[in-house]
């Protein structure tokens, strides 16, 4: 069977893309062809790469027909973020693909009403990115419903593996956290450290869409969260990489309007964007129905990119 990804060369893509090929399929990666995957694998010889600009294409209405004429029997969408974008790929691969597979995010809740949120709840999203996401999802769940579009959807957390830095205990993205934590020097924390963040191993990202292809039928029409089996809270997130070093975390918890003032305007954006939502996800669905067993907690995920930044010598502990 022939598969097309679109995005393939991503966090996710690293390892989905070996998959497909160790499982027999014949992949063609759509890509800008300004990254390479982030772990090197044989299987990217077998793999045709194929150099778009997906949102000139989009925008010259070209892009679903040049999906279409690649003649796939699944196509896998990594990088759909806005609901017209949606709308084109779906008009031209109606009646051509056995199967489609979208990623989408957890961040179409917005903030949930019950945790761990089950995906039946409600979505009241905020932000350009989450209520994108969430207009693509009500979008692909109509036409599946409606039209019989072989669609699955899944919702990853906080992607996590070797090669980038993870989301860190501050909700924000610069990895000096971590060596500070290493170092046993001071960490302020907003609030009482108690809002949540989900991250999830790439490979287990990887692994939730294969298996959602293997269980074609049971995953047609649904969508699934695909993140580790607990989310974690700020605090005992820096608690454990701190004890990763054998240290006791030297916390400081502020309001988060004056801890916002410790850190940079970028960083103070970031971290309100993730505890504003403060995601926890339930994986019952997707265990049931595609035996989704991810083989990473938050932390084990965490702490191979952590190693990562250590071996590389991109923080210095």
């Amino acid at each position: 069977m022939r598969v097309v990804i679109i995005g393939g060369s991503g966090h996710v893509g690293t390892y989905l893309v070996p998959m497909l090929v160790e499982r027999g399929y014949e992949v063609v990666n759509l890509t800008r062809g300004k990254s390479e995957p982030y772990v090197p694998h044989a299987a990217w010889k077998s793999v045709q790469n194929v150099a778009v600009d997906r949102e000139a294409e989009d925008q010259a209405g070209t892009f679903g027909p040049r999906v279409r004429d690649l003649k796939p029997d699944i196509v896998i969408d990594m990088i759909c973020f806005k609901e017209s974008r949606a709308k084109h790929i779906v008009q031209a691969l109606r009646g051509q693909v056995q199967h489609f597979l979208h990623c989408g995010t957890i961040w179409i809740y917005g903030q949930s009403s019950q945790v761990p949120a089950k995906e039946d709840q409600p979505r009241r999203p905020f932000g350009e990115y989450g209520t994108q996401k969430a207009a693509i999802e009500a979008y692909l769940l109509r036409e599946a419903r409606l039209n019989d579009f072989p669609v699955t959807m899944l919702h990853p957390g906080h992607i996590v593996g070797p090669g980038y830095a993870p989301l860190n205990p501050q909700g924000h993205f610069n990895p000096d956290v971590f060596a500070r934590i290493a170092r046993g020097e001071e960490i302020t924390i907003p609030n009482f450290g108690l809002e949540t963040v989900h991250h999830v191993a790439a490979v287990d990202v990887a692994q939730a869409f294969m298996q959602a292809i293997n269980h074609w039928a049971a995953s047609k029409g649904e969508m699934f969260h695909t993140v580790s089996p607990a989310a974690l809270t700020l605090r005992g997130y820096a608690e454990a990489v701190a004890g990763w070093f054998g240290r006791e975390a030297n916390l400081r918890f502020l309001p988060y309007e004056e801890w916002r003032a410790t850190v940079t305007p970028e960083e103070g954006a970031a971290t309100w964007e993730h505890i504003a939502r403060s995601p926890n996800a339930s994986i019952d669905k997707a265990r049931r129905l595609i035996n989704y067993q991810p083989r990473y907690s938050s932390l084990e995920a965490i702490y191979e990119s952590v190693q990562w930044l250590i071996d590389n010598k991109r923080i210095t502990i």
